[in-house]
């Protein structure tokens, strides 16, 4: 683990000394994580996949949209609505190139950080960069390239100019879309140059909207599933009727499509309908559709009929998966409570030690194998395990009348209703505890990977478990942040009881 205190304080005082040396912390070889088993997919996703599958089915071809609209398109569209329109969108600002000169008081600062720079070159380099012949991104890389300085160093020399810390956005006329609409128009347009009647396209993407409050409905950004259908013979009552038949698709039987008294501008009045689904004790819309104004087709020289309809993703999702919270669907990393299963706990359970070589893996066994064939032997005894790195591993109990190992050294370990359990299986709730929780090893496993472990780095002497009260004490901890979230719901970690086994190390 990272000290990120240690880091942070070295940064504010040399961000470039921090930034190479904690590279330092990066292994560049080994292999300590496998890349394999089920991931976890977001519902958001899965919906968009479904509905993906639902639109092909029913003939319709996919297209990307833009997402960057010109605002002339907005105006083109809506009309005397557009300004109304345009207080919901996003526009776009960019940086302008910093204008740089180099004063020889500024040179002097430069040389210090690179004696044998190029003073000449690194103007061509500013001038190339003021003209967009460089892109932002590759500025460095060309000072590096050219000038024959360090990365370090070439990052140092731009820190000496304020121009580009204190460089203003410009606003463009460039906007994010806020309806999937405003680049459908354009779509259509093109596509009648290469496609015959009818047109049948969807495109699923986000739309961005800056709405008054951001509360349990509304986002900034959302997914729009949209589809058109254009034709010269359409009518109303097909685009209900296909609206009905995605409803039913997606697992909706009772849902209430209902035409608006106040039609969007770039909607034929009357055309225009909510379809809302029951959530709860309320009424939620989930989708829009109607037929788009001859008025706003006429302006990109569109003749046909064209119906549109658009469902919210998200706002179909929660009512699919339940949830009453659109943040808490969609960012469920921000929103919603932190929880873990058994079967995450236990696979944040580890070994604090156990063996890096094969032969040391293979003598975890045997140790294991001698404990289990002489933990009855009463002492003193001693018995021999195995060799490794010129050293002799034996399992012994040096206490006169005492079993080789204690009560609790046949328990299982078991995460069960959120709670890490150590139980015998002769135990009376052994049974339940097998069936409905989540096995994550035996007592046994964890103590011989540790004197395997002992053995393998060569620690001579004689070491012993005596009594198992935490996870620690027996060779087993818990990744974060299960063990902040087991901690903050005061979930016991009931891993106890006498375990009593000796292990000697000796040179062979």
């Amino acid at each position: 683990m990272f000290d990120v205190k240690k880091i942070n304080k070295l940064a504010k005082k040399d961000y470039e000394k921090a930034w190479i040396e904690t590279a330092k912390l990066i292994p560049k070889s080994g292999r300590n994580i496998e890349f394999k088993g089920k991931g976890k997919s977001h519902v958001v996703n899965d919906l968009i996949e479904k509905m993906r599958r639902i639109f092909l089915s029913l003939g319709f071809e996919e297209v990307i949209n833009k997402t960057i609209v010109e605002e002339s398109e907005v105006y083109k569209q809506y009309g005397p609505e557009a300004p109304i329109i345009l207080d919901r969108c996003f526009y776009l600002a960019g940086l302008p190139r910093a204008d740089i000169g180099i004063s020889k008081e500024r040179e002097a600062e430069i040389r210090k950080i690179a004696p044998e720079i190029d003073i000449r070159e690194l103007k061509k380099v500013f001038r190339a960069y003021k003209k967009g012949e460089i892109e932002a991104d590759d500025l460095i890389e060309e000072m590096v390239k050219r000038l024959k300085v360090r990365e370090e160093q070439a990052s140092a020399v731009l820190a000496l100019f304020p121009e580009f810390r204190e460089l203003k956005p410009i606003p463009t006329k460039l906007l994010l879309r806020s309806h999937m609409t405003s680049a459908w128009f354009e779509t259509i347009a093109s596509m009648l140059k290469r496609k015959p009647l009818p047109l049948k396209l969807f495109s699923i993407g986000v739309k961005f909207r800056r709405e008054q409050r951001l509360d349990a409905t509304h986002l900034y950004e959302s997914t729009t599933a949209s589809l058109v259908v254009v034709n010269d013979k359409l009518s109303l009552e097909d685009g209900k009727e296909l609206t009905r038949i995605i409803l039913r698709k997606l697992g909706f039987h009772e849902f209430e499509i209902r035409v608006k008294e106040v039609t969007s501008k770039y909607y034929a009045p009357g055309t225009e309908f909510e379809v809302f689904v029951k959530h709860g004790n309320e009424l939620i819309e989930i989708a829009d559709g109607g037929f788009y104004s001859p008025v706003s087709l006429a302006k990109y020289d569109i003749p046909y009929l064209v119906f549109n309809l658009g469902f919210g993703v998200e706002r179909i999702a929660m009512i699919l998966e339940g949830v009453n919270d659109i943040r808490e669907l969609v960012y469920p990393q921000f929103y919603s409570e932190v929880k873990f299963s058994d079967e995450e706990i236990a696979r944040a359970i580890y070994f604090i030690k156990e063996p890096r070589t094969r032969a040391g893996k293979i003598l975890a066994e045997k140790i294991k194998k001698e404990i289990l064939k002489h933990r009855d032997n009463i002492g003193p005894a001693k018995f021999f395990v195995g060799s490794l790195n010129n050293v002799k591993v034996f399992i012994t109990e040096p206490e006169a009348g005492k079993k080789l190992l204690g009560p609790a050294g046949m328990n299982e370990i078991y995460v069960y209703r959120g709670q890490i359990i150590g139980i015998d299986p002769r135990d009376e709730k052994y049974r339940e505890i097998k069936e409905k929780g989540v096995k994550v090893c035996s007592y046994l496993d964890a103590i011989s990977l540790y004197f395997a472990a002992l053995a393998e780095e060569g620690k001579i002497g004689k070491h012993a478990i005596k009594i198992v009260d935490t996870l620690p004490s027996i060779n087993l901890d818990v990744k974060e942040p299960v063990k902040g979230y087991l901690l903050s719901k005061r979930k016991s970690f009931m891993v106890k009881g006498p375990v009593f086994i000796d292990v000697e190390i000796v040179r062979e």
